[in-house]
């Protein structure tokens, strides 16, 4: 992912109101983030709970900035994340819920997803995985599951 600044992150936003993408807060290391081994930008608010957003890029390039809500009640087991599919999570699983943009969203209509907590989704893809046999080739395996997640986020996206 490329660097992007506070005016194209507030934005990118397709289902938040003006006042709703006026009081959020923005993470405040965006100089110092490694953008390459970003996916997308996904972070919670820390002054509102149960708020997060993400500014995920779509197959055609363009940024969609995504609000959510989490709900209130966690899985009753260890969820799978919807979006990196890790299955040795280091981190917990919530649902977020995110409105969808024009008349539907304004009619309550929402799309709902289980992901990282703490949008860890681009960290856990990267990490290596054991050879599943011998001859397994590592590498084209990792590249592979950073592709699927820039699918997977780039299909969410297109249901807003």
């Amino acid at each position: 992912m490329l660097p992007i600044s506070e005016k194209t992150i507030r934005s990118s936003f397709v289902n938040a109101s003006r006042k709703e993408v006026t009081d959020l807060t923005l993470p405040t290391d965006l100089e110092t983030l490694d953008w390459e081994s970003l996916d997308f930008l996904g972070w919670r608010d820390p002054k509102t709970a149960r708020r997060a957003y993400a500014v995920v890029p779509t197959i055609e390039g363009d940024l969609v900035g995504i609000l959510f809500r989490q709900a209130e009640a966690s899985p009753r087991a260890r969820a799978q994340c919807s979006w990196c599919q890790d299955v040795k999570l280091p981190n917990d699983v919530v649902f977020y819920a995110a409105k969808r943009s024009g008349k539907a969203g304004r009619n309550g209509d929402t799309v709902e997803t289980l992901v990282c907590q703490d949008f860890q989704c681009s960290r856990n893809v990267r990490r290596p995985v054991p050879p599943a046999y011998e001859g397994y080739d590592v590498e084209a395996a990792r590249v592979r599951r950073i592709e699927d997640l820039q699918l997977r986020i780039a299909s969410f996206a297109a249901e807003l």
